[in-house]
């Protein structure tokens, strides 16, 4: 194993690109085989990274939630094609835009349509609905009163037909309290982070880790400038109370590949803790799209990927560069990414605190997945 190319990209990111800072970790069967940081912090108080650093994940969340949702069907508690409207009434009688109207929809939303981005919703969380629920309650809503709230706008498409990234996973963080009696949160931690010994990851910083909390910037198009923006705006944590199953976990870098390598290995911990079977996480990577949705899904430019169940997932390597077929996982709109790849027992965690960054998805993602698996074999 040779680390070196590796290294050199992640300084030149920083030095050439001016990232203000980057940090990644690489596991194999419960090891580690690498972490390398560079930047600072804090650019402007000219802090220095100290590898402790926490980050707003965004929707590098979403992998999280649905391993919760697949350990649920796991146990037969939820099945993948029951109804929403089963475990949440508010969305047994949804509507979809039809041209300027709307009409009843004709299809019922599903589970698997949540898990997999085909339920019709969007991610528009500022509609009239939404704004009247906000004043009535004084910003004092809950996960459950915002998404029964969502289901009362008109689905994009019929449920099952397309692919549109949404809401989805914040409803299925109310599946999950409905299947499981718990508030979202305390199901992650009695079922997740526990187990894992995963001590810093939440909806919100203890106080003794305000200080921890990575500065967070906004990429300036116009400028080529990372301009800072406030390190605790997470744009989907509606109201204080909201624990967004698709956005919301603020994480370190050790509690992710804490949680990655387990998924890599089976479900398994470095201490022999099972969260999830081989068999859930097969499952649970397995391509969902058809034709139509592939064409939507392929505008993202995952080349050589699809979408699973809150996923995406290789199904082609003979294209987007190195990996194997099955490696899956997801990215984040602060430009966090984690590849978790079972057949080899790899995971892959890289942090950074960027907004507005296309760049990192296009380009920096898959050259420092193609670099890592290129270490591997030198």
């Amino acid at each position: 194993m040779n680390f070196t190319k590796v290294t050199q990209y992640m300084d030149s990111l920083v030095s050439e690109i001016g990232i203000p800072s980057v940090d990644m970790i690489v596991y194999r069967d419960h090891r580690e085989l690498y972490r390398h940081m560079a930047g600072h912090k804090d650019v402007e108080k000219k802090i220095a990274l100290r590898g402790d650093e926490t980050y707003n994940l965004y929707s590098a969340t979403k992998v999280i939630t649905t391993c919760a949702v697949m350990q649920l069907v796991e146990q037969g508690k939820i099945n993948l094609d029951d109804p929403v409207a089963a475990y949440i009434p508010a969305f047994a009688q949804m509507n979809v835009k039809d041209g300027d109207g709307v009409r009843p929809a004709r299809r019922v939303m599903t589970i698997r349509h949540l898990m997999s981005m085909q339920s019709g919703l969007n991610y528009d969380g500022d509609t009239p609905v939404i704004r009247k629920l906000l004043e009535e309650k004084k910003n004092m809503v809950s996960t459950r009163e915002l998404v029964e709230a969502k289901a009362k706008d008109p689905l994009e498409f019929e449920p099952g037909t397309n692919f549109l990234y949404s809401l989805s996973h914040d409803v299925l963080a109310v599946v999950v309290e409905t299947v499981s009696g718990m508030k979202f949160s305390e199901y992650l931690t009695k079922h997740i982070f526990d187990p894992l010994g995963m001590s810093t990851i939440g909806f919100a910083l203890r106080e003794k880790d305000w200080d921890r909390q990575c500065a967070q910037y906004v990429y300036n198009g116009e400028t080529k400038a990372f301009d800072p923006m406030p390190a605790h705006d997470l744009s989907y944590r509606y109201t204080p109370l909201y624990e967004s199953g698709g956005a919301g976990l603020i994480s370190d870098v050790k509690d992710y590949i804490t949680f990655a390598d387990a998924i890599a290995c089976g479900g398994v911990s470095k201490d022999g803790k099972r969260i999830i079977s081989p068999e859930m996480i097969q499952l649970w990577r397995a391509n969902q799209l058809g034709p139509e949705s592939r064409k939507s899904f392929d505008a993202w430019n995952r080349r050589g990927y699809s979408y699973a169940l809150g996923v995406r997932t290789r199904v082609d390597n003979s294209i987007g560069g190195r990996g194997s077929v099955g490696e899956f996982g997801w990215d984040g709109a602060a430009c966090a990414y984690t590849a978790i790849d079972p057949h080899t027992h790899l995971s892959i965690f890289f942090a950074m605190h960027v907004r507005n960054f296309g760049y990192c998805y296009d380009t920096i993602h898959p050259a420092l997945r193609d670099l890592v698996y290129g270490a591997l074999e030198e």
